[in-house]
This record gives structure tokens, C-alpha cells and sequence, in this order.
């Protein structure tokens, strides 16, 4: 690190936070990745971010560790979904079997096997969960240097869509 004239250190990562990495489609410009797990309505359940250059399947396990423990009436609270639908992206042996020692019937793609056309039924509401959140102007593109900061963001725009669905209802 070293100091310049205003007294601030420049380091690796400064410009856009600690969680950001070279974008390989963006002629590797630095950026960050949201990751979401949500659930049938499109309701987030977690939501993580990472550097640009890391693979989705390398956060699927952090994913789903964040997701809260939803309330029941009677009985423990449920941590985890049944089952989880993901794409091809996420084609892992490794994957499968850490999600199945987790209690998660996983239902996902596989390469070369499954075509494309299924996995529009169920990844549409992610899509369209990430589209909700772009929508608010602060999340479009990160600015924010500490990854704290932005991942409150995050997390105040998943409240903003969980509470537009108590508003509006399913």
C-alpha cells in the first residue's frame, strides 16, 4: 500500500470495494455479481454479492447458508427450501451431493444431457427478482467503495420487494 498526497492508501480493490474482480465480458473492467435464491413467487430469500470474475457455482453453497429461518406455528423453524432449481451453470457432482447432505433435492440441469427449454419455467422468476432490484437506482451500478454498504443496499431493496408483495399480494 502506499500512501498518496491526501492521505488516503491505495490498495488492490479501491476503486469499487473489496468484493469486486475483472468482469470478463467487460473488456475486464471491475465489477461485482448479485447472487439470489428465491422462492416460487419470486420473494428473495438471500441475497450475496462476489467479484465479477468469480463462478456462480463456487457461491451457490454461501447462498443458501444466508437464508433465514422462516416462523411456523408449531415445531423448529425450517432453514432450508426442499428442493432448489438451478441451470447448467451450477453442474456440479460436487454440488449435488453437498446439497443433498443438506436436506435439498437438487434440480439441476445437467450439461450436454438437458436441453435449455425447461429451465425457463423456474429461472424466469430469478430473473425477474434480479430486475425488480435493478430498479432501484443505487443497486443499478455499484459506486459504494465498502462492500458493507452495498450489501445493505441489497438488502434494503429485497425488504422494499418483500414489502411491495405484502402490499399487492401473490
Amino acid at each position: 500500500m502506499e500512501p498518496c498526497r491526501c492521505g488516503f492508501l491505495y490498495r488492490a480493490g479501491a476503486k469499487r470495494g473489496a468484493q469486486t474482480g475483472a468482469n470478463p465480458t467487460d473488456r475486464g473492467k471491475s465489477g461485482t455479481k448479485r447472487h439470489l435464491v428465491v422462492e416460487a413467487h419470486g420473494i428473495p430469500l438471500a441475497v450475496v454479492q462476489s467479484g465479477a470474475n468469480v463462478h456462480d457455482a463456487q457461491m451457490m453453497l454461501r447462498c443458501i447458508d444466508t437464508i433465514e429461518p422462516v416462523r411456523q406455528v408449531r415445531g423448529r423453524p425450517r432453514r432450508r427450501p426442499a428442493k432448489l432449481h438451478a441451470d447448467k451453470a451450477y453442474d456440479s457432482r460436487a454440488l449435488r451431493a453437498e446439497l443433498r447432505r443438506r436436506g435439498i433435492q437438487p434440480r439441476i440441469a445437467r450439461r450436454q444431457i438437458d436441453t435449455s427449454e425447461r429451465l425457463g419455467r423456474y429461472r424466469w422468476v430469478v430473473e425477474r427478482t434480479g430486475a425488480w432490484l435493478k430498479r432501484f437506482r443505487r443497486l443499478r451500478i455499484r459506486d459504494e467503495k465498502l462492500e458493507e454498504i452495498h450489501q445493505a443496499f441489497l438488502d434494503l431493496g429485497c425488504a422494499l420487494i418483500c414489502w411491495n408483495f405484502l402490499q399487492h399480494g401473490f
